[in-house]
């Protein structure tokens, strides 16, 4: 059976004892009634992970002790930006959640011309809260010791002007490129999807102004959450570390 594996945002070292912040306390104790002298995995997302054992158990308030440290990474060589537009419902938590799985350094939602999500500044927020418990629970259930970063909502031009990377890709149905088409081996990919509707004729041209490639991965239409993931794991197969 897998040790549990919880982020902590605390200093570790070797031989520290201290208490679990309560959500974490309560996920142990409460959730998977884990009992004194059972061993998990702590991980700060600044790389490696801390062996722990459970010292004491009251209601939710969990005190561990870090045993040993393990100098592992898990992250990806190839570093892939991904630019989300903004989805709805369950789709993008579905998306983000499958993204760190498959090993993106970075995620960017994007408000573009065809969202059909239309979010006041206040509930972006909590989207942003939410999408970031998202990201730590897949790192933990994957193995990352690493946190994707996690920007904050902003629209497609506003995300351009800050833009280095080697290869930057837009996945479009009817392009006349594929994945197998590059021949390139960049290290640094920033990837955009479109919303439900697409991306516009005119963003799409106005990213291939800005040396954006036009990629379709096949005949068939893919949904928003399948475009990106069937990329990222394309790009990772060709590129990266599977």
């Amino acid at each position: 059976m897998a040790t549990t594996r919880i982020y902590v945002d605390v200093d570790l070292t070797t031989g520290k004892t201290f208490e679990l912040p309560e959500a974490a306390g309560h996920h142990v104790a409460r959730v998977l009634r884990m009992r004194i002298s059972d061993p998990l995995i702590l991980f700060n997302g600044l790389g490696g992970e801390y062996g722990a054992k459970i010292l004491s158990i009251h209601k939710s308030s969990v005190n561990v002790e870090v045993s040993f440290f393990s100098d592992l990474e898990r992250e990806s060589s190839l570093h892939i930006e991904l630019g989300q537009a903004l989805s709805k419902g369950e789709k993008m938590d579905f998306t983000i959640q499958k993204a760190v799985e498959l090993g993106v350094s970075s995620i960017v939602p994007l408000i573009t011309r065809y969202s059909n999500v239309r979010l006041d500044e206040k509930r972006l927020q909590k989207k942003h809260e939410h999408w970031q418990k998202v990201i730590i629970s897949a790192c933990e259930q994957c193995g990352r010791n690493r946190i994707p970063e996690l920007s904050p909502a902003m629209k497609l031009d506003h995300w351009l002007r800050n833009d280095q990377a080697e290869l930057k890709l837009i996945l479009v149905p009817d392009a006349d490129q594929t994945l197998s088409d590059l021949n390139t081996k960049p290290q640094t990919i920033r990837l955009i999807i479109g919303p439900e509707g697409g991306l516009s004729r005119s963003e799409i041209r106005d990213l291939e102004n800005d040396n954006y490639t036009a990629i379709q991965l096949g005949p068939r239409i893919l949904r928003t959450e399948t475009a990106a993931l069937a990329t990222i794991a394309a790009l990772q197969n060709q590129l990266g570390d599977y």
